[in-house]
């Protein structure tokens, strides 16, 4: 193996985003030949051992991708410390340690991809990349043109200013309405968010496609892998 920065070993070896493994470093849990790593920019090879709280790193050539149809009621972590299910529970069987690209709230439903290619999860959760989330939700009340519009346009939620999004009106039942929501950035319970700016609540929300990926027929809490072409697609 040739000479690559210590945290694309870690996300080549499936043990985190480079993101991730950049926050491992920092906080002093990976070392190299049994020396604890302070230098961001250290290069490792073939020859050097590599450990992440004292566990040995290896590298795993096979990738896999794979899409879930998450229940709501699991968490999009690995682990979690209030021992609620997480998405890690419903993909076992699939033989790889996987870790979730992005994050689907706790309450939301739909499609979430996993993964052990730590660039594959750069790749789709950078912002710079703008890979679209489309999603469907039942919210209360009848949205005016006026607030659709200022949806589209972008909105100030705390401490940051959302980019452009679209939404638009499938159904109307009731006191509620079906709507389907494109963004392209991930901010925690963004969605839920932005329809609270414009004064209507969330009360179902489920993503139904990732980019070019759509969840189509796959029945809740059942997963498949990628094929080769949605791969090439994504990327």
């Amino acid at each position: 193996m040739l000479e690559i920065r210590l945290q694309k070993f870690l996300a080549h070896a499936g043990v985190a985003s480079r993101r991730k493994a950049e926050e491992m470093i920092k906080q002093g849990r990976v070392a190299v030949n049994n020396v604890t790593v302070e230098n961001m920019g250290l290069t490792v090879s073939g020859n050097d051992v590599v450990t992440v709280d004292g566990n040995p790193v290896e590298v795993e050539e096979k990738k896999v991708y794979i899409m879930l149809n998450k229940p709501v009621g699991y968490v999009s972590t690995s682990k979690d410390q209030f021992g609620r299910p997480t998405v890690i529970d419903l993909v076992k069987d699939a033989g790889k340690r996987l870790y979730p690209v992005g994050r689907l709230d706790y309450d939301t439903s739909g499609l979430i991809i996993l993964t052990n290619d730590g660039d594959f999860t750069y790749r789709l959760t950078h912002p710079k990349h703008e890979i679209n989330k489309v999603y469907e939700a039942v919210i209360s009340g009848f949205p005016e043109k006026n607030e659709i519009k200022r949806f589209e346009s972008g909105l100030k939620i705390e401490d940051y200013q959302t980019s452009p999004a679209e939404f638009s009106v499938l159904d109307r039942k009731e006191n509620n309405t079906l709507v389907r929501i494109t963004i392209h950035e991930g901010k925690n319970r963004q969605v839920r968010k932005m329809c609270e700016a414009i004064g209507h609540k969330v009360l179902t929300l489920k993503r139904i496609q990732v980019g070019p990926i759509a969840l189509d027929n796959l029945p809740e809490g059942k997963w498949r892998h990628l094929s080769d072409k949605e791969h090439k697609m994504l990327y």
